[in-house]
């Protein structure tokens, strides 16, 4: 029987795929958890239609991605961080990526996850810094933070 997977089924399917399984396996297992449906002209469709919405959607979520990109890297876009310095010109403390988001808001009006930026350990120094920013699976960013005393 064919079935068409509604959901990830260990050793056997992954959601959205279409198998052939045994009769028996598919109407008392896969069928009645609700892990899949048989495979019918209009469920293929559907499934079709799905798809079709799904690569959609990833679209728009990677132009959207792109075009914050543009923005984050153009030349005025600068997150100016201001901290407490010691006599030796390093931070007491550190700025974090936090901040950074905090700052990016009020400055510049863009919103980013705090967990989209790849500082690898805090900054704990005066001047620019280029930080990277993971929006989207293929699209990395990298934005200016230029820290000063305060």
């Amino acid at each position: 029987m064919k079935v068409i997977f509604l959901e990830d089924v260990r050793g056997k399917g992954k959601r959205g795929e279409i198998k052939n399984v045994s009769d028996g396996y598919a109407q008392n297992f896969l069928i009645k958890q609700g892990k899949a449906k048989e495979a019918t002209n209009s469920a293929l469709s559907q499934l079709q239609g799905e798809k079709h919405a799904e690569a959609k959607e990833a679209a728009a979520e990677l132009q959207e991605a792109k075009d914050l990109k543009a923005k984050l890297e153009d030349d005025k876009t600068v997150v100016e961080l201001s901290a407490k310095v010691g006599a030796d010109g390093r931070l007491f403390g550190s700025v974090s990526s936090k901040q950074i988001v905090a700052e990016m808001q009020k400055q510049h009006g863009l919103k980013i996850d705090k967990r989209k930026i790849e500082l690898g350990e805090p900054i704990r120094t005066l001047g620019y810094t280029n930080v990277p920013v993971k929006l989207h699976k293929q699209v990395t960013a990298t934005i200016r933070v230029h820290v000063s005393e305060k």
